[in-house]
């Protein structure tokens, strides 16, 4: 993160806050929905595309995962078990600790991630055919403030 005295500040409206909180939750709302249009067989919980997002980086722990989730790490095992039983995660020795497991993405899950995504990016890319062009390119050319704001929101505790 840059240096807090490096910032510009910007008057921040409450309203304008309030409309991107919603903004955003009508986005994942609408994202969570259509995707049974495409995907109608999908029955994984996001909770569980996000562990396997994680994961497919590389095998981490339980405690490594929850961390970087922001979940309690019986959630985290929770999670694991159903993905686990679907056979899209397995368990792998950790190299550096024989006494932990290390969770890992099997073959399977792989082929689901993509295929999520992919339905996923069918929709999106349907849904900005049918907003004007400007609007469109609007959205597109938000996406680096957006990211920017999502580890700002990752990093910083929120304050109240």
């Amino acid at each position: 993160m840059s240096d807090p005295a490096s910032r510009t500040t910007t008057a921040v409206n409450p309203a304008q806050v309030q409309r991107l909180t919603d903004v955003v939750t009508q986005l994942r709302r609408a994202l969570r929905s259509s995707i049974r249009t495409d995907y109608p067989w999908e029955s994984l919980p996001m909770a569980q595309i996000e562990l396997l997002q994680t994961l497919a980086t590389g095998p981490l722990r339980v405690g490594e995962l929850a961390a970087r989730q922001r979940l309690a790490p019986n959630t985290v095992s929770g999670l694991i078990g159903k993905l686990l039983e679907s056979g899209f995660v397995d368990r792998q020795a950790d190299p550096g600790d024989r006494r932990t497991a290390r969770i890992a993405v099997t073959e399977a899950g792989h082929r689901q991630l993509a295929d999520w995504q992919q339905a996923h990016e069918r929709r999106m890319a349907a849904a900005l055919s049918l907003i004007s062009a400007e609007d469109s390119a609007a959205v597109l050319g938000a996406l680096g403030g957006l990211e920017r704001l999502a580890v700002a929101l990752g990093a910083e505790p929120p304050t109240t």
